[in-house]
């Protein structure tokens, strides 16, 4: 089956770094679309940032200038460079995949990482 593993998260101060990865395996083809989404406490989900296998990388305006999506196809890994990091920033992140099975594509949830910035 489809697994995401997620690591990379932690407690960091304001203006600092951190990089999240996230790991799919179990897909028989490359996922096409992965990215990642955050949910802070009382808040909905939402899109973090994301990035087709060809390359293309979308953000939220919150993160542009300051997040960076990457990934290996090879080891079918999504990368999320965080800088700047500010105390919003803080939430539980989620790596998101569409990946493939035998019966066809679908969305698939890492067990989320947890983001914690002081101030």
């Amino acid at each position: 089956q489809v697994q995401l593993v997620e690591s990379g998260g932690g407690l960091v101060q304001a203006g600092g770094s951190l990089r999240l990865s996230c790991a799919v395996s179990g897909s028989i083809f490359s996922p096409t679309a992965m990215g990642w989404y955050r949910q802070a406490p009382g808040k909905q989900r939402e899109m973090v940032a994301g990035i087709t296998n060809g390359g293309h990388a979308n953000y939220a305006d919150s993160v542009k200038g300051r997040f960076t999506i990457s990934r290996d196809n090879a080891k079918n890994t999504v990368f999320l460079q965080m800088n700047s990091l500010l105390p919003e920033d803080t939430a539980v992140y989620y790596c998101h995949a569409v990946a493939y099975t035998y019966v066809g594509g679908d969305d698939y949830w890492g067990q989320g990482t947890q983001v914690t910035v002081s101030s």
